[in-house]
């Protein structure tokens, strides 16, 4: 065999062995002994925008902008070439010029050459930067869940508590307690719904029980709004207090009463949109102002400030009760951090807020 005839085999070797590393996926490099690249595939060249000029004989650590020479990254190196170790998934994150900052796993594998004994290292690049976001937003998904679960709870748990007893049969008891349980399961159905809750559905939700008086009832519809999970779980609470008390003692609980609801978004006086939602009853039973603030007064007054960042106006006048409802029109509507709203253990829950004269 002459020369020519084994530089072609030697060649033709090469080409096989180049073509087989560059349709493997993700970045690939071979070092030597030195830790300089023998050869990189086309996907490391593609990731990392570089050229071969400036990767064929270059020192691993030198590449780029040296986002390699992590201290604890080239012991670990220099510890497989004289060993039969490996290194798995050693995770870097840096800014990598025009491919932007990533989170790179880098795992080393040592390779003997029979023929000369020599040593080099196949390094494989894995791009975690997707996994470790999407890890990322679980961890916070799952720890929002928890809290959600754990203030759950304990407004259950404080709805059972702070509803009165005295004076109350067992049935009216328990119509009280599944009725509370089963607006805040309306309420959640929508805000935990992952998508923006419309205040028309959560209205038309809370009046779906009195639908069968359609002349009792008119929902003045208007303005599109949609609501955070924080503001929709609140105002769900508040238009069940609000229905039940109609019901109960006013114009829902009698044959001529009637309840008007209506809501605009208009300008405050710092021209940010608020939503003013208006409940108007009339024809109802005589309403006077009660001598003293119910337990359902304060949780419609406390939900109105923290879930609704807004203010409830109670008016008791004589011709109908009226509640009108002020806050602000969320930026980001369908969106919260349940991390900062305040423990909903510790909030007043309603119990009837009583408007008989």
């Amino acid at each position: 065999m002459d020369l020519d005839e084994l530089y072609r085999l030697m060649r033709s070797a090469h080409v096989q062995a180049q073509g087989m590393i560059d349709t493997v996926r993700y970045p690939l490099l071979v070092l030597d002994d030195q830790l300089r690249v023998v050869t990189a595939n086309a996907a490391f060249y593609d990731s990392f925008h570089a050229s071969r000029e400036d990767t064929i004989g270059t020192p691993f650590l030198e590449l780029g902008a040296g986002q390699w020479n992590v201290e604890s990254f080239r012991l670990l190196l220099e510890k497989v070439i004289p060993h039969s170790s490996s290194i798995d998934e050693f995770e870097i994150t840096a800014d990598f010029g025009t491919a932007g900052t990533r989170t790179m796993l880098v795992s080393a594998r040592r390779l003997v050459r029979p023929d000369t004994s020599g040593r080099v290292l196949l390094l494989t690049l894995v791009d975690a930067t997707e996994r470790r976001r999407k890890d990322a937003e679980s961890a916070v998904l799952l720890g929002e869940l928890q809290h959600r679960m754990k203030n759950l709870l304990g407004l259950v748990q404080a709805l059972v508590r702070r509803t009165e007893i005295k004076g109350r049969t067992a049935e009216e008891y328990r119509e009280a307690i599944v009725g509370r349980i089963e607006a805040l399961s309306r309420s959640l159905d929508l805000s935990l719904s992952g998508k923006p809750s419309a205040l028309s559905d959560l209205v038309a939700s809370t009046l779906e029980p009195y639908a069968q008086l359609p002349a009792a009832v008119e929902v003045e519809k208007g303005a599109e709004v949609f609501l955070t999970s924080e503001q929709a779980l609140g105002t769900g609470m508040i238009l069940h207090e609000l229905s039940t008390n109609a019901a109960k003692h006013g114009a829902l609980s009698s044959p001529g009463g009637r309840v008007r609801i209506s809501w605009k978004v208009e300008k405050d006086g710092h021209q940010q949109d608020v939503v003013g939602l208006r409940w108007q009853e009339s024809g109802g039973p005589a309403v006077a102002t009660p001598t003293r603030q119910g337990f359902g007064t304060q949780m419609v007054r406390f939900a109105a400030a923290q879930d609704l960042n807004g203010q409830a106006e109670l008016i008791y006048a004589p011709e109908g009760f009226l509640a009108e409802l002020r806050f602000p029109l969320p930026a980001h509507p369908g969106t919260s951090d349940a991390r900062n709203a305040p423990a909903d253990h510790d909030r007043p829950v309603a119990d009837g807020h009583d408007r008989r004269g």
